[in-house]
């Protein structure tokens, strides 16, 4: 191997940068430029691509075919080439023949080499080409030699394109609309509410025009003074960071400000230095690994965390280039929408709350610091909006409506009339919903439902006094597991615990021990698991996972139980499958109880366990079960997919099943059944149970609690009060025994002739 360190990188690119600077031709340069790559990594061939028109174009080659030079042309995604260039991503194959993208160019002659690595050329975080090595016999390319093909792209890029040999609108992307007229577009809900404002970008792009380093010293220099910059801003920011109370956005901001001071991160851009780039161009080519890596994570948490490693590079960029201009330095003049492809949750704690609107993220997920921030705040968010950038300009009105999940577009007046309307309807219902605080949920008849709520952050808990609920339905423990970078320690979840119940007061709360694994996986937590788990809803998780790990359930007991001192403490396992699981995570909280009372800790008055029914085959053994639990909750989300065999995160499956379908109904009401006779209380929690109609359904099969999010509380006691629980009842057992199909339109239908109130 010809390459073995950073000074044989640097020499590439000293060769490069002396080649591009002679008075030669475009095509004359990129010819020596694949005669220096392969010569530097030992490579029989090396291939230049470059998008033209929507193809990529056979530039330059050292070792194919010569008359196959600008004859050869692939698609994005044709052949090996084809799929480096749309997905942004490398190569590096030992045989390429057996890879399922590969296509075979007889013009060129590659027949007889074997091995193929190719890594991408990116300019403004698009592929305009591909830069491609191959060899006869079988071998992968070592990573030094990849790191290598990866800086030397990367330099490539700055050359080609001054070079002016790839298409403009290739590398510059689309920013500006294609049209002025109004549009709409649609996104994922991560934070709920109405925003109307003119649109901001949060940043311009910073392009970096110098990468080759004249002297790496002072590039260092530059980069340690930045790192000392971008630490000190982190800092402030932090601690003027106020949001009351605590909760878990501090840990969130805790988290962010461990990677600011990573020294792994500078480690990374230090090497890159050393390779022979400028300051802004090792932050970039580390950022461009972190972005591949990105895109083959499939764990959503741990992306949630290269996020934030991406938005502090971004900062670290801003700041040793001079481009410090982002929006919210230049500050807000007016009511405004900010746009980003993503955000860290320091970036946006920079902006006046006062003219901050909404939020539009490009990607963004549930479980992103951002999002967690952003609720905090009050600060709608809607995310995974990809099309933002060729449908809005700066300073387009916006309208945002995360409930819709829609954004629209430079408003007609007729549409920006429709949304003031909806607005004030929605704040006059809000105020009605407001009004029933004090009212208890009893029906006409004078049924009493129990209305609750499902919580997670510590910024939940205002909604008890605000809505009025009944007490907390289902806590959920995990989420101080999901924003933490190491495990929670016993006297945080302690502490975390006893404000849970110190805010209930009187009011029952139900905690949900912790439910990780699956699609929900910490990144500090390794599991044993043979590979990728292909179907993780259904996998090593809840549970499953906190009976294999009991070190971690064992400390989650006993920081309940003390939590719990002097109290009435519910326990609630999530994804029981058979009833000793249910027993073994007993006995582990009786075992915790009996450690600690016998070293003379004070305990709760009781204990009372309780199980979710999510997983079908519990339905079969309950008879086994019932007696064993002191209430039972059933977890509609879960139950659904099961039942259905249809993921609900599946975009093609999400509306293929229906909470009123009679299989659905049915199940619910023989689980009802045989509770009741059991004489143990049932609950269901879960997104069916926020919903008006559905959760009529649902009191019309015999249930009488609820756990659901604190926005529904008002319509769903809105709802409560307007109905006759008993004729309901009755009408659901008529149209059990004889289902015409879903039942949403005959309790639709029964809704309305009945006077229950469901807007």
């Amino acid at each position: 191997m010809a390459l073995t360190a950073a000074a044989s990188a640097r020499e590439i690119l000293t060769r490069l940068h002396d080649v591009m600077a002679k008075r030669l031709p475009a095509q004359s340069k990129l010819n020596a430029v694949a005669e220096i790559i392969g010569t530097a990594l030992d490579s029989e061939v090396c291939s230049i691509y470059l998008l033209r028109e929507g193809l990529l174009e056979l530039f330059a080659t050292r070792g194919l075919d010569q008359q196959a030079v600008h004859v050869t042309k692939l698609a994005l995604g044709e052949g090996l080439v084809g799929t480096i260039a749309e997905n942004v991503e490398t190569l590096n194959l030992d045989e390429a023949a057996t890879h399922p993208d590969f296509a075979y160019r007889p013009e060129t002659g590659e027949d007889r080499f074997h091995s193929f690595a190719g890594v991408p050329i990116i300019r403004r975080e698009r592929s305009v080409g591909v830069l491609a090595v191959q060899h006869v016999e079988p071998r992968r390319y070592a990573e030094v030699e990849i790191e290598a093909l990866q800086t030397v792209a990367m330099v490539l890029s700055e050359l080609i394109a001054n070079a002016d040999l790839i298409d403009t609108a290739a590398s510059a992307g689309t920013d500006r609309p294609q049209s002025t007229a109004a549009t709409h577009a649609q996104g994922f809900k991560l934070v709920e509410g109405m925003a109307a404002g003119v649109a901001v970008y949060h940043q311009p792009r910073i392009v970096i025009e110098h990468t080759v380093a004249e002297d790496i010293e002072v590039e260092r220099h530059r980069v340690y003074a930045a790192f000392d910059k971008m630490r000190d801003q982190i800092e402030r920011m932090a601690s003027q960071a106020e949001f009351g109370g605590g909760g878990e956005h501090d840990e969130v901001l805790a988290t962010y400000k461990m990677f600011a001071y990573d020294e792994g991160w500078s480690r990374r851009i230090n090497e890159a230095i050393d390779s022979g780039l400028t300051a802004e161009a090792a932050i970039e080519r580390v950022q461009q690994r972190t972005r591949q890596r990105m895109r083959e994570i499939d764990d959503p948490l741990l992306r949630d965390r290269m996020h934030d490693l991406e938005d502090l590079s971004n900062r670290l960029l801003r700041i040793v280039s001079g481009q410090l201009g982002t929006a919210a330095q230049l500050g807000l003049r007016q009511d405004s929408i900010l746009i980003a492809r993503n955000l860290g949750p320091a970036e946006l704690l920079e902006y006046d709350r006062r003219r901050l609107k909404g939020v539009i993220l490009e990607e963004g997920s549930l479980t992103a610091h951002v999002t967690i921030v952003a609720r905090a705040m009050g600060v709608p968010v809607l995310g995974r909006v990809r099309t933002v950038r060729q449908l809005v300009a700066e300073g387009d009105m916006l309208l945002l409506d995360t409930s819709e999940e829609s954004l629209f577009v430079r408003p007609s007046q007729a549409m920006l009339e429709a949304f003031e309307a909806k607005l004030a309807l929605s704040q006059k219902r809000r105020a009605a919903f407001a009004q029933l605080k004090g009212e208890a949920p009893v029906t006409r008849d004078g049924h009493r439902v129990t209305v609750m709520v499902n919580a997670g952050l510590r910024d939940d808990l205002a909604a008890l006094d605000l809505t009025g609920a009944d007490g907390i339905g289902l806590f959920r423990t995990e989420f101080q597991f999901l924003v933490s970078a190491t495990l929670p320690q016993r006297e945080g979840q302690r502490r975390l615990y006893k404000d849970v119940l110190d805010a209930a007061g009187e009011r029952p709360v139900v905690f949900r021990t912790v439910d990780i694994g699956g699609d929900k996986a910490l990144p500090y937590l390794n599991h044993d698991a043979d590979g990728e788990e292909e179907n993780p809803a259904m996998g090593w998780r809840a549970l499953r996972l906190a009976l294999d790990r009991d070190g971690l359930m064992k400390a989650q007991a006993r920081a309940l139980i003390e939590a719990g001192a002097g109290r009435s403490l519910n326990i609630m396992f999530p994804m029981v499958s058979e009833p000793w699981e249910f027993d073994a995570a007993r006995d582990l909280f009786e075992a915790q109880r009996a450690w600690l009372a016998a070293r003379g800790r004070k305990m709760p008055s009781e204990i009372r366990y309780g199980a979710m029914l999510e997983v079908p085959a519990l339905a079969e053994v309950l008879d086994l079960l019932l007696p064993k639990i002191d209430f039972l909750s059933i977890g509609t989300n879960d139950l659904t997919q099961f039942l259905f065999a249809a993921d609900r995160a599946h975009p093609k499956l999400a509306l293929r099943y229906d909470w009123l379908s009679p299989s659905i109904l049915r199940f619910v009401k023989r689980v009802v059944d045989q509770a009741h006779a059991a004489g143990v209380p049932v609950a269901v929690c879960g997104e069916m149970g926020g919903r008006p109609l559905e959760a009529m359904a649902l009191i019309g099969l015999g249930i009488d609690r609820l756990s659901i999010t604190p926005a529904a509380v008002g319509p769903i006691k809105a709802m409560v009060r307007s109905l006759d629980r008993e004729p309901l009842i009755a009408a659901m057992q008529g149209w059990l025994a004889d289902p015409r199909g879903s039942l949403r339109e005959v309790l639709a239908g029964w809704a309305g002739q009945h006077l229950v109130e469901l807007a």
